[in-house]
């Protein structure tokens, strides 16, 4: 079977989508739509794509697509999703981060609990090949027991953090988070770059329900990567009671069985067309299969999110967070009153 697949939303990041069904087997990009007619029909004739929109829902009613790519800007995320999910699309790709505070994510954990649309979230980060080699290192026992595992990003909590904190989860197996302690500084990020609304600092402790902590970074406070742009500095570093991996975007290192250190290099143009290959083709295993939830589903991301939400919570009360948390309304207003007084 081929899925009919379509994306909404022609800006920049949508390239990354649009390139990656070179390498998906089993769909086919059918149409796009954009609000905005000069970036459907340039992004159209570049890739070749005959059905061009600029009304959503007219898509959605001519194409009828299996899966829709949503690639919005973050404050549309919730009305992209309850229109996908009103015309019964039955799987939806949506750009992170899902949310910018409380009012959205309530609405988002609303539409999870009635939609049958399945929803889940673009962290193809997950699906890059070398990550996925380290999380089975780590899986099979190789660092033997988790014991901590530290994580940055040198962007904000909007534009990198749920990427950040989908990568702990991962390589912590998905267990459920029980408190933070978080501060955050800067309110240049609070003006909003793209809808992208977050302190430009934070760093966070996280207590999971396993014994596990974790130690999250995300701005200048977090280390650089070697040379290159400020996007390429995502990493993870996991220590076990045996040894460590580490993944960044340009490398990797981990303990050997005899405890020597093994390191290399990739590109990541090259694992990140992968990666979100494998994100698409891990959408149509779900639609085939009830039980292959998609890892970076929706459910699990709004956990991640809620992450977050307690972060600014602990900020502005300057005290431990229970997970998880009832949302204050407002936070991005009350953090930037309190960081621009």
């Amino acid at each position: 079977m081929t899925y009919k697949c379509a994306l909404l939303g022609c800006g920049p990041r949508a390239i990354g989508h649009i390139e990656a069904y070179q390498h998906v087997k089993r769909g086919k990009l059918i149409a796009i739509c954009d609000r905005h007619e000069e970036k459907v029909e340039s992004l159209g004739s570049r890739f070749g794509i005959a059905a061009r929109y600029t009304d959503f829902a007219q898509m959605l009613q001519k194409e009828r697509p299996d899966v829709v790519h949503i690639v919005t800007q973050p404050t549309h995320r919730v009305d992209a999703l309850t229109i996908a999910s009103e015309y019964g699309v039955p799987a939806v790709i949506v750009e992170k981060p899902i949310a910018i505070q409380g009012e959205d994510y309530r609405a988002l954990c609303e539409l999870q609990a009635a939609t049958r649309t399945k929803i889940c979230v673009n962290h193809q980060l997950h699906f890059h090949p070398r990550r996925l080699e380290l999380e089975r290192y780590v899986r099979e026992g190789h660092i033997g027991e988790i014991r901590f595992l530290e994580a940055s990003a040198r962007m904000n909590l909007a534009y990198q953090g749920t990427h950040i904190l989908e990568l702990i989860s991962a390589f912590n197996g998905g267990a459920r988070p029980i408190a933070v302690f978080g501060q955050v500084a800067g309110a240049e990020g609070l003006k909003g770059t793209k809808g992208h609304y977050a302190p430009d600092q934070c760093v966070a402790s996280i207590a999971f329900a396993n014994g596990v902590r974790a130690q999250l970074l995300c701005g200048k406070n977090a280390p650089a990567v070697r040379e290159g742009p400020v996007h390429t500095h995502k990493r993870i570093a996991v220590y076990g009671t045996r040894g460590l991996v580490h993944w960044t975007m340009k490398g990797w290192e981990r303990t050997g069985a005899d405890g020597t250190l093994e390191q290399g290099f990739h590109n990541y143009a090259d694992e990140d067309i992968l990666g979100q290959a494998g994100l698409t083709e891990a959408v149509f295993d779900w639609l085939e299969d009830e039980s292959r939830v998609h890892p970076t589903n929706l459910a699990a991301s709004l956990i991640q999110f809620n992450i977050i939400l307690g972060i600014y919570m602990s900020a502005l009360h300057h005290q431990l967070i229970s997970l998880p948390v009832d949302p204050e309304p407002h936070l991005i207003d009350a953090l930037k009153a309190r960081l621009t007084r």
